[in-house]
């Protein structure tokens, strides 16, 4: 999750759904789950990330996921927190992303992709948000 000073959330539209989703990935082989962090959102909103604060892991039956190409999988999310100090996205991966925007936790859109609500309200439960 990439969080502004003021609180908002970067939630991306993505370009395979349409659905709100956060930056994120698979990992790459030798890589740790920080390195992939920071790597996917760099390129998928063009955003560097320095330091980063833990949120948890996210799996079991709620996060599966049906991609549009018919590919299933049960996702195992390592979720991490980065804050920026100005808000704003450089370059969308458009292949991946339609847009990006900074949302106020109380003003989420509602198509947030289903296996991502739990890490949403993860976080916004955490930070008193809910």
């Amino acid at each position: 999750m990439v969080v502004s000073d003021n609180g908002h959330l970067l939630l991306i539209e993505r370009a395979d759904t349409g659905d709100w989703g956060l930056p994120g990935g698979f990992m790459e082989p030798g890589e740790s789950f920080e390195d992939a962090a920071r790597r996917e959102v760099r390129e998928e909103v063009g955003i560097e990330l320095d330091g980063l604060d833990f949120l948890g892991v996210f799996s079991g039956p709620q996060y599966f996921y049906r991609y549009p190409n018919g590919d299933e999988v049960f996702n195992v999310t390592a979720a991490y927190v980065g804050r920026v100090t100005v808000p704003s996205t450089r370059t969308l991966d458009a292949t991946e992303v339609r847009s990006a925007r900074f949302f106020p936790p109380h003003r989420l859109p509602p198509d947030i992709l289903l296996p991502e609500q739990p890490i949403v309200a993860a976080y916004l439960n955490r930070h008193g948000e809910v």
